[in-house]
């Protein structure tokens, strides 16, 4: 198979010269495409807080939001 290197706004240009249904199917599959990573990186995130908090000796999910909420606070002010 050959590979075709195309710029960024190449490859929009030939999307926006497909048919109204096949544009369609372009943005359905890049949507759930995004989806799949945002729910893989929120997965990773809430893994990375529950660590976070472990290590200060909290439990994640015993956690008020309000407490969750003072931890992300102190991590982001943390030096």
């Amino acid at each position: 198979m050959a590979t075709l290197s195309l710029t960024d706004e190449q490859v929009v240009q030939l999307v926006k010269q497909l048919p109204p249904q096949s544009k369609q199917r372009v943005l359905t599959d890049l949507t759930a495409e995004r989806d799949t990573w945002w729910q893989s990186a929120a997965l990773d995130g809430e893994k990375d807080m529950r660590r976070l908090a472990a290590a200060r000796g909290l439990d994640w999910d015993a956690m008020t939001e309000a407490q969750r909420e003072a931890l992300v606070d102190d991590l982001l002010h943390e030096s």
